[in-house]
């Protein structure tokens, strides 16, 4: 995909997350999750159900392209600056959105809309008559993407991120089959 975003960068490629990802996405969750994030071994575990044919996880990541990268980001390109990923775990008819994280200087342009979308085509593709996830209660960015793809608050989990001890909002979609556009911001509230 060429083309710039509204940073004036060009548009990152969503490709699949490979094991060369890691470290680049680790230092993305670092700066954006520094309570919580997830360490090397936990994405490792992850990508290592994403391949094959029992595969139960589809893990991407949006890169702009590097020098030697190809056109729009070629697979396996890795050398690129990862400026987002996503994930999602799928079992018994069940998904449930893992993570999504964009670059702080990528807020606001679509590209968290992108990468939920990837997941919710990973989501039918793998059967999946619902997908839920998880929510920090003081990411109102978050809760108001998911809201625009459909998904409804259901209940909460009580001290669910550590160490902070902070509450998540637990959110369903219904039916991820059904078309992935997003309603319009309200109010000028776009999300990530």
């Amino acid at each position: 995909m060429t083309g710039r975003t509204t940073t004036g960068s060009p548009t990152p490629a969503v490709r699949e997350m490979r094991w060369w990802d890691i470290d680049p996405v680790l230092e993305l969750e670092k700066d954006l999750f520094p309570e919580d994030a997830w360490s090397r071994g936990m994405f490792w575990s992850e990508l290592a159900h994403a391949r094959g044919p029992e595969a139960t996880r589809r893990y991407v990541v949006a890169e702009i392209p590097g020098a030697g990268a190809g056109e729009g980001g070629s697979e396996g390109a890795g050398d690129g600056r990862i400026v987002g990923y996503a994930g999602l775990v799928a079992s018994g008819g069940q998904g449930d959105v893992q993570t999504i994280a964009v670059a702080r200087d990528h807020w606001g342009t679509g590209l968290g809309s992108r990468l939920l979308a990837e997941l919710l085509r990973a989501a039918t593709a793998f059967e999946c008559t619902e997908v839920l996830l998880e929510c920090r209660v003081d990411n109102v960015r978050a809760q108001k993407l998911y809201e625009r793809f459909g998904f409804e608050p259901i209940g909460f989990r009580r001290g669910y991120y550590q160490p902070g001890n902070v509450d998540a909002l637990v959110m369903r979609l219904s039916d991820p089959a059904a078309p992935a556009t997003p309603q319009p911001p309200v109010n000028g509230v776009q999300g990530t």
